[in-house]
C-alpha cells in the first residue's frame, strides 16, 4: 500500500515527538527511557486526537534489532542454565494459561449483563481478552471465533501499557538492577561481524515471516542469534544507538494504538481490565517469588519472566536494567509460543459448544 505525503509527514512528526520524549526521560532518569518516553508521549497525544502514525517497517526493524540483542546473551554456559530450568518454564506456561482463564471468567461474570452480547460472542470475547498473549495475535484468533475484536484489542493494549510502565518504575524505585552475572557474549562492535549478523538474522526473520509465525522479526532474529551464540561464535555486539532507536520504534508502535476511539471503548470494560491487570501483577509477583525459591534465581528475574506483559517489553526491561536477560527471555518466549498454540484449541474444547 502506497503512503502519501501526509502519511510520511505524520510518521516523521510522531518520531520527532517520540525522540524528544525519550531525551526528556533520559534527562529525568526514568527507567527504560527510550521505550517508555515514546510510549507514554505518543499514547497521550493520540488519545487526545493527534494524528500520530507508526510505520510498520520501523516497528519490524525495532523487533529485529532487539531480538538479535537478546540472542547475544545465550552463550553455551547460559544455554545450559536455561535448559536446566525446563521444568520451571513449563510451570510458568501453566501459570499463564490458568491466569488467563481466571481473568476471562471474571470478565464474563462482571460484564455479562452490561455488554448484552449473544452467549457465544460473550464467551469468545472474554476468553481471548483474558489470554496472556500478544495483542495482534489474540485479536486475530478472537475474530475467527466471532468475538468483539475492539474489546479484545483494547484489553491487551491496556494490559501491556500498564505492565510496561508500572514494573520498570517500581523496580527503579526499589533500586533493583544489575543482577546479571553473565554479560552478552561480546561487547565490542565489529563492522564485518555486525554485517554478517545482520544478514543471518534477516534471513531468520524472513523465514519466520514466510512460515507465518507470530512476531517473525523478533523471533527470527532471536532464534538466529541464539543459534550463533550457543555455538560459541562471537560476531559482533550491537551499537547502543541502534538498540535505543529500536526501543523508540517499539514504543511508538504501542503508543499509536491509544486513539480517541480506544478511550471511548466501553469505559467499564477498560476499568475492569485495569483492575484485573493490577491484581495479575500482584499474583505474578507472588508466583515469581515462589519460583525463585524453587530455582534459586533472583525473585526480580522471575518476576519479569512471569509478568503478564509483552515479550519484547519485558525482555527490554530485563536488558536495560540487567535483570536476568536470558531467563526472562526464555520464560516469555515459551509462554508466548504456548499461548499461541494452545489458546484456540483450548477455547474449542472448553467453550465452542457452550
Amino acid at each position: 500500500m502506497l503512503r502519501g505525503p501526509a502519511s510520511w509527514t505524520r510518521t516523521a512528526l510522531t518520531l520527532l515527538l517520540a525522540y524528544a520524549a525519550a531525551r526528556l526521560c533520559v534527562w529525568l532518569g526514568t527507567p527504560i527511557p527510550w521505550m517508555i518516553g515514546p510510549l507514554l508521549c505518543t499514547g497521550l497525544v493520540s488519545v487526545f486526537g493527534a494524528r500520530t502514525e507508526s510505520w510498520a517497517p520501523l516497528r519490524n526493524l525495532g523487533q529485529w534489532v532487539i531480538g538479535a540483542a537478546l540472542g547475544l546473551y545465550f552463550t553455551p554456559e547460559v544455554g545450559a542454565l536455561v535448559a536446566s530450568l525446563w521444568w520451571a518454564i513449563v510451570l510458568g506456561v501453566a501459570w499463564a494459561l490458568m491466569l488467563g482463564l481466571g481473568l476471562a471468567a471474571w470478565l464474563r461474570r462482571v460484564h455479562a449483563a452490561r455488554l448484552r452480547l449473544p452467549p457465544q460472542q460473550l464467551l469468545s470475547t472474554t476468553y481471548f481478552a483474558g489470554a496472556i498473549g500478544g495483542a495482534s495475535e489474540m485479536t486475530l484468533l478472537a475474530e475467527r471465533q466471532g468475538a468483539r475484536t475492539d474489546l479484545v484489542a483494547a484489553a491487551h493494549s491496556l494490559r501491556v501499557l500498564l505492565v510496561t510502565v508500572t514494573i520498570p518504575f517500581a523496580l527503579q524505585a526499589a533500586g533493583v538492577r544489575g543482577l546479571d552475572a553473565l554479560p552478552p557474549a561480546i561487547r565490542v562492535v565489529q563492522p564485518g561481524g555486525l554485517a554478517l549478523l545482520g544478514l543471518l538474522t534477516l534471513a531468520g526473520a524472513l523465514l519466520m515471516q514466510r512460515l507465518g509465525r507470530a512476531n517473525p522479526w523478533f523471533m527470527g532474529a532471536l532464534v538466529a542469534t541464539m543459534a550463533i551464540t550457543l555455538s560459541g561464535v562471537q560476531l559482533s555486539a550491537l551499537p547502543a544507538t541502534l538498540t535505543e532507536l529500536s526501543q523508540l520504534f517499539i514504543g511508538v508502535s504501542l503508543g499509536v494504538r491509544f486513539t480517541p476511539a480506544f478511550a471511548h471503548t466501553a469505559p467499564r470494560w477498560l476499568g475492569s481490565v485495569a483492575l484485573a491487570t493490577c491484581v495479575m501483577m500482584g499474583l505474578c509477583a507472588g508466583f515469581g517469588w515462589l519460583m525463585a525459591q524453587l530455582t534459586g534465581l533472583h525473585p526480580v528475574t522471575m518476576l519479569l519472566g512471569t509478568a503478564p506483559g509483552g515479550i519484547a517489553e519485558m525482555a527490554i526491561t530485563a536488558k536495560v536494567l540487567q535483570l536476568g536477560v536470558p531467563v526472562v527471555t526464555a520464560f516469555q518466549v515459551c509462554r508466548l509460543v504456548a499461548v499461541l498454540v494452545l489458546a484456540e484449541p483450548v477455547y474449542r474444547w472448553r467453550f465452542a459448544r457452550a
